[in-house]
């Protein structure tokens, strides 16, 4: 008997080729990566969470076709045909790239070619090639978070259940087994009865009336057990309530990592507005990359000047206070949250600074020692980055603690285009490649 499987496309609602779709992903997925990065720079800091149209040549996305030839030598005459004789070379479509649909070139009255294959990606398919390959450095399970978090993992089957849970295979494979079991005796029987009858039937009617009477009598004894026996075989239910079999999934307790993300942003005089731009493009690519792929993660926004002080996600990146610059009371405000609310054996605790360098002169010692003493201790990260190329008091005072601490990481980044390169080189999974 052969089984038949169901396939229910109700969730898919009416995307049924999301399956092609995820493929097509997988295997163009360097073209891909290469078209989201360049859509990245050129978008400003509001655009950066939306979808893209990528287009990938035809080149790119041909598939190897077998075909039949006919074989062997053959000359053929094509009629109407006045210009080439055997032997000649064709020349290649006027205008344009050869025929390539490149939308260069003078138009003309002949050649042909192929437009590059467009591709929407959606938003969610977008941010998750954007962001496929980074992840929190040094993340470790601390201490259990206060509430216990759960989670359902399967544990075989059960007999009880909800039909969504229902195991169409695993039901139907019960239910064959269990009448194979119930009819096997009667089904043996059966064929036995039946070969003897067939026998009878096949052998010579004796001379004899008490032997003919007693062949009939058999006879009609064996089709009445027969008769029987397939009336109990149509009797055995082809589905009972007992072959339901339900996928059964468990509550189980899991360990939950608590981390916090520390993002400190300079908002100084010598942070012009095109420097402001790039760190705070810098602070969204980390908020959304944060926000998108941990749920239990908090985020601690200090925005500083001569003063620090911590704000909101709102007045981070849309406040436009302004004044001198003493970084070190960035990092004290950091240390003093964090011994009030993130104890370090129950966080992980991350930091984010962006600057353009320029500090108080007398500031900048006090800055290392503040971060050598106080907060890398503390912390699984700490990722500076400077937007400005000049290399000033800050950086020279940052560039001493490079190889001294492993958590501390330190990069430039003077334009746009930098900025997904140089965060992605410092939030990259372990064992990916750097940015390029």
């Amino acid at each position: 008997m052969a089984l038949q499987s169901i396939i229910d496309r109700r969730l898919a609602g009416k995307n049924k080729s999301i399956g092609n779709r995820e493929r097509f992903l997988r295997r163009h997925k360097d073209q891909i990566r290469e078209a989201v990065k360049r859509a990245i720079d050129g978008r400003g800091i509001r655009d950066i969470e939306r979808g893209e149209e990528i287009r990938i040549p035809r080149r790119d996305i041909g598939e190897p076709v077998f075909g039949h030839g006919p074989g062997g030598v053959r000359e053929v005459v094509h009629p109407g045909n006045r210009e080439y004789v055997q032997g000649d070379r064709i020349e290649r479509p006027k205008g344009g790239q050869g025929g390539q649909g490149s939308g260069k070139g003078q138009a003309g009255d002949s050649g042909e070619g192929e437009d590059d294959f467009v591709f929407g990606l959606s938003k969610e398919e977008f941010m998750q090639v954007f962001f496929e390959d980074l992840a929190l450095p040094r993340l470790v399970r601390t201490q259990l978070a206060e509430v216990t978090e759960w989670k359902y993992q399967r544990a075989g089957f059960s007999s009880d259940g909800t039909p969504n849970n229902l195991h169409v295979v695993r039901s139907m494979r019960g239910a064959i087994g269990r009448r194979i079991a119930i009819g096997a005796g009667s089904r043996r029987e059966l064929r036995r009865l039946q070969q003897e009858l067939a026998e009878l039937r096949a052998a010579p009617v004796p001379v004899e009336p008490v032997a003919a009477q007693e062949r009939g009598t058999r006879i009609a004894e064996l089709e009445e057990r027969i008769g029987a026996l397939r009336a109990r075989l149509e009797r055995i239910p082809y589905l009972d309530p007992i072959d339901l079999r339900y996928r059964n999934r468990v509550r189980v307790p899991v360990p939950t990592s608590k981390a916090v993300m520390f993002c400190l942003m300079d908002v100084s005089g010598s942070m012009d507005e095109a420097r402001k731009e790039l760190a705070k493009r810098f602070f969204i690519l980390l908020y959304l990359f944060l926000t998108r792929h941990y749920e239990r993660i908090e985020l601690v926004f200090i925005r500083h000047h001569t003063q620090a002080s911590e704000v909101g996600e709102h007045d981070f990146f849309h406040a436009r206070e302004t004044g001198g610059t003493v970084v070190s009371s960035a990092l004290v405000l950091m240390e003093e949250i964090i011994r009030a609310r993130y104890d370090p054996r129950d966080w992980n605790i991350y930091g984010a600074q962006a600057s353009d360098g320029d500090n108080w002169h007398h500031d900048s010692g006090r800055c290392r020692e503040l971060l050598a003493a106080s907060l890398l201790p503390l912390v699984r990260y700490y990722a500076y980055v400077q937007v400005a190329d000049e290399e000033q008091n800050l950086w020279q005072e940052y560039t001493q603690l490079l190889g001294v601490h492993p958590q501390f990481a330190m990069r430039k980044a003077v334009d746009a285009a930098q900025i997904y390169p140089v965060f992605r080189d410092l939030f990259r999974k372990d064992g990916a490649e750097a940015a390029a």
